[in-house]
């Protein structure tokens, strides 16, 4: 799905009278009545645990499509990479998990766009190995990510960049949750880490004095969307219809506002 079908779709719900969202599929679903979705929770503040409890902006949001659809949320939690993988065995109806929209999971998945967002590169406080933003200053450098996330293609882009340089390339620590990458970096174990500018900014105010964000921000167009199984027009059309009603009625932008999420991630204008 490209930048143009993106921006269509948006405009579409914008424009759109508010109708009743339809009822959940009578049939087809993991169990009736239910949204059944998968979600990788350590992508603070979309979607992580607290107190053993699921919680952020992704969690928020599918509770809120389901009132509308007057079913209920399910969550599986699970490593992201387990997510595609999951929908296509049937195993789940949804991702609801901050899912990086690109072509090549748009060759699996069907995407329902919802947010936009951009990424940057952080380092421990003080910038002790001197690196200037996602550029030459990673080359010989260790970056951690998250194992299959966006990050990590970007981190492994920038090492065959730096090594078509004849620069020495960046080593990629990959790790199950965007925590684990942080915690390598606060404890020296990496030289930066790659994470959402929300990401960034959760780091930021949890342990101030702890991290800072070097560069500019980097793929600020990106879409993130939830995704359905190839040619399921049945939950594809239930969660456009609920999400043109939070849309409408205030929801989405409350949401986004109590996540302290900056308004331009919004794709509804």
């Amino acid at each position: 799905m490209n930048k143009t079908t993106i921006a269509a779709f948006a405009l579409t719900l914008c424009a759109a009278t508010p109708v009743a969202a339809a009822e959940l599929p009578a049939t087809g679903l993991v169990e009736d009545g239910s949204l059944t979705y998968g979600v990788a929770a350590t992508f603070a503040p979309f979607e992580f645990q607290k107190g053993g409890q699921l919680t952020g902006f992704d969690i928020d949001m599918i509770q809120a499509l389901a009132k509308k659809l007057n079913g209920q949320a399910k969550a599986m939690n699970m490593e992201f990479k387990g997510l595609i993988p999951a929908l296509s065995g049937g195993r789940i109806d949804l991702i609801n998990s901050a899912m990086y929209m690109n072509a090549k999971r748009a060759e699996q998945v069907d995407f329902i766009p919802y947010l936009k967002i951009g990424n940057q590169v952080i380092v421990q406080a003080g910038n002790p190995a001197k690196i200037t933003g996602r550029d030459d200053s990673l080359c010989g450098k260790t970056i951690s990510v998250t194992l299959g996330g966006i990050q990590e293609n970007q981190a492994r882009a920038d090492d065959e960049r730096c090594k078509a340089k004849g620069l020495d390339g960046v080593k990629v620590l990959t790790f199950p949750t965007a925590q684990d990458s942080a915690l390598t970096l606060r404890q020296g174990r990496a030289d930066a880490t790659f994470d959402s500018t929300p990401g960034a900014v959760v780091l930021q105010t949890e342990v101030p004095g702890v991290y800072e964000t070097v560069g500019a921000e980097f793929e600020s167009d990106t879409s993130i969307g939830m995704a359905t199984r190839k040619g399921d027009t049945a939950v594809q059309g239930a969660i456009k219809a609920a999400l043109e009603e939070i849309v409408a009625d205030g929801t989405y932008k409350q949401l986004i506002e109590k996540w302290k999420l900056p308004a331009s991630v919004s794709i509804f204008n």
